[in-house]
């Protein structure tokens, strides 16, 4: 009775660890590939106009061309990777990824840059995965978007941000 009591414990430790372990996030999960995300803005001047990164399970990349995203394909850059305490502010904005995105049927969600208010891209890429992999423009206007969408984009405004510090 003892031994099947000990097994019990051991077994539901390691259950209770498991789920706190952040190698179960969602970028760790085997099927992630990348995320690429950003920002920009089109009535504006210099190099901080448009802001792309790319991120994978191990490292942070920057785009080096710098090309307003377009609503009808995924963002095609150049990118050049960045130290590994860059990496390490953002790769936890993988896990903050509202997966109410995968069900809308537009690629653009408000109106980004409409006004002149600038806007946020995410594109996700899942292997073997078609259903979780895809792009967004996001409007930076919080009246033009659900909550839900909003609160991740002020999430990619605080890493662009992060990376830049």
């Amino acid at each position: 009775m003892k031994k099947v009591a000990i097994y019990f414990l051991s077994g539901l430790s390691l259950v209770a660890l498991s789920a706190c372990d952040k190698d179960s996030d969602l970028a760790n999960s085997g099927e992630f590939e990348y995320m690429i995300f950003g920002t920009f803005a089109g009535e504006c001047g210099g190099e901080g106009c448009i802001e792309i990164f790319k991120l994978d399970n191990e490292h942070l990349f920057e785009d080096s061309t710098d090309v307003y995203p377009g609503q009808e394909h995924p963002y095609d850059g150049v990118y050049v990777q960045l130290p590994d305490e860059k990496f390490q502010l953002v790769k936890d904005l993988v896990d903050a990824f509202p997966s109410e995105l995968y069900a809308e049927p537009e690629t653009v969600i408000g109106m980004p840059d409409a006004g002149d208010w600038g806007g946020a891209y995410v594109e996700m890429k899942f292997k073997n995965d078609p259903g979780r992999s895809g792009f967004w423009l996001l409007d930076q206007l919080d009246q033009n978007m659900p909550q839900v969408y909003n609160e991740f984009v002020d999430r990619i405004n605080e890493k662009v941000t992060l990376i830049h510090e």
